[in-house]
């Protein structure tokens, strides 16, 4: 990465492929003004005056020695450049100083613009351009309040490291107020059988007559049917490969295929990869060519360019993989599916227009809540937490729908006020016609006498 410009409005930071993106015009009526600051953080208010552990001499570069440590982390990496590059790019275009003078005050505006950022910011409606687009944003929209919170402890792990390595003398969100997440009682996100069945026909009804129609319906069945029988999260699909599927043996002597995986968190574990799912495979990988089962270590990727198929080759001749989906280009195969699926929910009539917008909503992430609501119906939650990778069981009961409707059924039943029962004659509880004559009042010196006379005086 190259240093940071401060002699243009319009370029403020070059950087390659991989690292901040530049401003650009999109930015050209911001604060930045020529010769008013440094803006590369050579010479900002919160530089550290010590020593420091890394050779970054300008704000871009210690961002990026940060970012260094999550490379081996293509999702958590994309995160944090995400969040880091927007607070810089706020930093040199709203508020005119370079992210190593902003003070409290300056994250306590940046909080609060995240919530409705400025047009100029936002991507074109229903487009996501490259990075390094002239249309590129940084964001597609408003942060939801989650959003905002996880974008704030990103930065905030950044500027604490940024101190700890002598970069900056203090970090100007230790004192932001945090409010704790609040605890999910459940999980909403999840598309039930209906709907389902809805999202099932729309990809078997799907256009087959061409070559191409039938590699594109081809690969959505594959997306769909691995997303939901493997649970796995969009970003472990597209980092993994065909060659992570094994096959072992039982103590039955019964193969048993598995999928080898590293998650979230770094946390290796192993997905059953049933009956089903390996057919799915199969029938996949013999519509591009390749052998019905994967070899063990095959580096082939789990999703493949929808024009791809095993080139014609000598034999022994290597074979050239392909570069595998994109998490974006997989979100928008998904998107569109669902789109298609709510059209055909919507035709149902007015009635439905509430479930259209429920499948216009869901994201790939939705399938993996599918897929441990259906299982938590009869599985072992810790079958369900082992598949899932869930840190802990609290996590996995979030799919117990089944045991909320049998609990609902019971207070139903169990637990009534039955005002439809009470007789239309009757205005009230019966009471005596003639009341009980209330008791005459004390006078105080029959009070002051009892209290004399009573054994604890």
């Amino acid at each position: 990465m190259s240093k940071s410009q401060t002699h243009s409005t319009k370029t403020v930071v070059k950087t390659g492929s991989e690292g901040l993106v530049a401003p650009s015009t999109i930015f050209e009526h911001s604060k930045v003004a020529p010769g008013t600051e440094d803006l590369s953080g050579r010479r900002g208010s919160n530089r550290s005056l010590g020593p420091r552990q890394i050779a970054a001499d300008i704000d871009s570069d210690a961002i990026s020695a940060w970012l260094a440590r999550y490379s081996d982390n293509a999702h958590t990496f994309a995160s944090n450049r995400r969040e880091a590059e927007r607070l810089l790019l706020w930093s040199l275009t709203e508020a005119g100083k370079p992210l190593s003078s902003l003070t409290h005050e300056d994250l306590l505006r940046y909080q609060h613009f995240l919530v409705q950022p400025a047009e100029r910011w936002i991507m074109d409606r229903g487009r996501k351009w490259p990075r390094h687009h002239p249309r590129w944003r940084p964001f597609v929209g408003p942060l939801s309040k989650n959003s905002i919170r996880q974008a704030l402890v990103i930065l905030n792990c950044m500027f604490s490291w940024l101190v700890q390595i002598g970069y900056l003398r203090g970090n100007p969100l230790s004192f932001l107020r945090r409010r704790r997440a609040r605890q999910t009682v459940r999980v909403v996100r999840f598309l039930d059988d209906e709907l389902w069945e809805y999202v099932k026909t729309t990809i078997q009804s799907m256009p087959a007559e061409t070559a191409r129609q039938q590699a594109t319906q081809a690969r959505v069945r594959w997306i769909f049917s691995l997303l939901f029988l493997s649970g796995m999260r969009i970003s472990e699909v597209v980092a993994h490969t065909m060659g992570n599927f094994f096959c072992r043996s039982d103590k039955a002597g019964q193969p048993r295929w598995w999928l080898d995986i590293v998650g979230k968190g770094n946390k290796a574990r192993l997905i059953p990869a049933t009956q089903e799912l390996m057919s799915e495979l199969s029938v996949y990988r013999l519509s591009v060519g390749l052998p019905a089962l994967p070899l063990e270590h095959e580096a082939i990727p789990l999703l493949l360019p929808v024009a791809w198929k095993v080139p014609p080759q000598t034999c022994g001749e290597r074979m050239d993989i392909p570069a595998p989906l994109s998490r974006s280009a997989v979100h928008i195969v998904i998107k569109q599916v669902f789109e298609e699926a709510a059209k055909r929910v919507e035709a149902q009539g007015e009635n439905y227009w509430a479930q259209a917008q429920r499948l216009r909503a869901a994201s790939a992430h939705w399938l993996r809540h599918t897929a441990g609501s259906r299982l938590a119906h009869s599985v072992d939650l810790r079958h369900i937490r082992d598949t899932l990778g869930h840190a802990s069981l609290n996590t996995t009961s979030l799919y117990l729908h089944v045991e909320e409707d049998q609990r609902h059924r019971a207070i139903e039943a169990g637990h009534r006020l039955g005002w439809e029962e009470t007789s239309s004659a009757s205005f009230g509880p019966k009471i005596s016609a003639r009341p009980e004559k209330p008791r005459p009042i004390q006078r105080e010196e029959e009070i002051r006498s009892t209290y004399n006379q009573s054994p604890m005086f």
